[in-house]
């Protein structure tokens, strides 16, 4: 089986390579079709109901509403790929949709993980800039400039993936007679030639860059806004609260793992009992990510007044049918601040 992108790559080849004893993967059988499950049941209708309401219910574009509108999105991508995923586990890792599905799923899951990181970043900056920078954000405030951040980052990740289909097939290590691999046990020589470099450009400014403003600059921006008692300042430190908590328990752990992974599988790690660590630590991490999906609704819920979430019924108008002397009338659930 051949793959498209680096991220999902076992480290077994590696330890093979280090003379080490290659861990037990039984457990990941049973971890990921569990977490994976969970984010279809939770994170799948609650991220469409965020999508339909703040893109289509919201009776005013703000900035605010399209970036949520498109971490939905990509978090609704994410959670498409999942059934594929539940899958290949449930079987053992034996993948049989063949090499462009592995191609597309992979690739889709993993992009749109640096997507979602991407967004929660201009989430904050928009927040920051609302109650900061009040006067400046009113001249930047139009839906416009959100748009085309939105789409300067969907175009961004989409030449990435088309520069990466492009340097071709990526070779496999064959590790089980007749069992498919799809975006794992990658060959050597594939890291030492593009997937290492590769890698490093995607987890700096997809992953790390993100990571590093919402972590640093936004813990000094919350205390500040919280100095403002208006109900604004109140609603942006929720925003970046959310966010941070999302970002410390889902995100930073992945990130930090995997960047131990290319280190080993660039040979600078060499260590067989670190190279056990990182292996089950990138499992644990890789079911934290995907949680993020069912993280994200709670940020709609607490952050923003867009809708009335509570009173959110699920019929086919999407909203509240009221009798009134004999007259029926609909009352939209998602109201503007």
């Amino acid at each position: 089986m051949r793959g498209a992108a680096p991220r999902g790559a076992t480290t077994s080849a590696m330890m093979t390579a280090m003379n080490c004893t290659i861990p037990s993967e039984e457990y990941q059988f049973y971890l990921f079709p569990a977490v994976y499950i969970l984010a279809l049941v939770v994170g799948l209708p609650l991220n469409l109901a965020a999508l339909f309401a703040f893109t289509f219910r919201a009776t005013t574009r703000t900035a605010f509403s399209v970036y949520i509108s498109n971490l939905a999105l990509a978090d609704i991508v994410i959670l498409c790929t999942l059934p594929f995923k539940i899958h290949y586990h449930l079987h053992r890792n034996n993948w049989i949709f063949g090499d462009v599905a592995c191609r597309v799923t992979g690739i889709l899951f993993f992009s749109n993980i640096y997507m979602s990181i991407c967004f929660m970043t201009c989430i904050c900056v928009d927040r920051y800039m609302a109650t900061i920078h009040p006067h400046t954000y009113l001249r930047m405030r139009s839906p416009w400039c959100s748009f085309i951040v939105c789409a300067l980052l969907w175009v961004a990740v989409g030449v990435a993936i088309l520069v990466f289909i492009l340097m071709g097939p990526l070779e496999t290590n064959k590790d089980k007679p007749g069992s498919q691999r799809c975006f794992e046990n990658f060959a050597k020589n594939e890291w030492s030639s593009r997937l290492a470099a590769y890698s490093f450009i995607c987890l700096s400014f997809g992953s790390l860059l993100p990571s590093l403003i919402i972590l640093v600059c936004y813990p000094l921006a919350a205390r500040r806004i919280s100095r403002i008692k208006t109900k604004t300042a109140g609603k942006a430190v929720k925003v970046i609260c959310t966010i941070l908590a999302i970002t410390l328990l889902c995100f930073l752990p992945n990130h930090v793992v995997y960047l131990l992974h290319l280190l080993c599988r660039m040979d600078i790690i060499q260590s067989c009992s670190a190279a056990n660590a990182i292996y089950h630590a990138r499992r644990v991490t890789m079911a934290l990510v995907v949680l993020n999906t069912c993280l994200d609704p709670v940020l709609y819920y607490i952050t923003t007044s867009h809708f009335n979430w509570k009173s959110l019924r699920m019929t086919w108008l999407w909203g509240r049918i009221r009798r009134t002397r004999g007259i029926y009338t609909i009352t939209p659930l998602f109201q503007q601040s």
